[in-house]
């Protein structure tokens, strides 16, 4: 990955970041890296332990950030997950995967969008 890629990348946490406990989050964790994946953010909103994905992009030309949350994306924050909570003997906490689309204008001005639920872990 490229140092622009790793800087816009750190850019649009650190926006989410922010996003977040403007909306009363607690962040627990920044860049949760596992055996099986890695977490951009772990957070409590209330009592729910949420999993947040965050996409960030300049300009809208490869189309929204969150499109950028695939499916096979979605599998990897999962496993990811599911190693978090076994290792911090959590199991048992509500969870909730959460999305933050963060879109960089031209003129340095950012849109930040999140999607609560964005997708679920499911059996």
């Amino acid at each position: 990955m490229t140092d622009e890629r790793l800087s816009l990348g750190r850019k649009g946490e650190e926006l989410a970041r922010r996003y977040l406990l403007e909306r009363g989050y607690r962040i627990v964790v920044m860049n949760y890296r596992g055996k099986l994946g890695e977490i951009d953010l772990v957070a409590e909103d209330g009592d729910t332990l949420v999993f947040v994905e965050v996409k960030t992009r300049r300009g809208n030309a490869l189309g929204d950030p969150l499109e950028g949350i695939d499916r096979r994306k979605q599998r990897q924050i999962i496993k990811a997950a599911r190693e978090y909570l076994m290792k911090h003997d959590c199991h048992e906490r509500i969870c909730r995967f959460d999305g933050i689309g963060v879109l960089l204008a031209p003129n340095g001005q950012a849109r930040v969008e999140l999607v609560k639920g964005a997708f679920e872990a499911g059996p």
